[in-house]
């Protein structure tokens, strides 16, 4: 299996984590498990602190996961196993695994070189996609 496939399958891993930490941080601030479990008609009750940033992080994780993931199912669907789509995988992936604990301590701008740390892998594999360069 390409290291591209396992950090895009980490990635969707990290994805759930996401999700969860999210959910579960928000639930506390929102009346626990007897909320969550109700109709939750009308207004969502907003969360501060972690739980805020943890939301936050996650919807930006949602917002480049998907880009990540097409770019990397074409690198492998056209065969383009390299250096560059390998370490634009890396970078992505290990960006977004720290972007989520330094969110939710929030740590500014630590979190802000973190995103352009995953952003910078996404453009790795979008010029790993179209420029033949060294295979890996």
């Amino acid at each position: 299996m390409p290291v591209e496939i396992r950090l895009l399958a980490w990635s969707c891993f990290l994805g759930l984590v996401h999700i969860i930490a999210a959910s579960y941080s928000g639930l506390q601030q929102r009346g626990g498990f007897t909320w969550a479990a109700g109709n939750r008609e009308g207004r969502t009750p907003e969360v501060t602190g972690a739980a805020s940033r943890l939301e936050k992080a996650s919807k930006n994780f949602f917002e480049t996961f998907p880009i990540f993931a097409a770019l990397v199912l074409a690198c492998v669907a056209t065969g383009r196993h390299n250096t560059a789509v390998v370490l634009g995988s890396y970078l992505y992936f290990f960006g977004r695994l720290a972007y989520l604990p330094v969110y939710g301590l929030g740590i500014p701008k630590v979190r802000s070189i973190l995103w352009g740390v995953s952003v910078v892998g996404i453009l790795l594999v979008l010029w790993g996609l179209f420029v033949k360069i060294l295979p890996y």
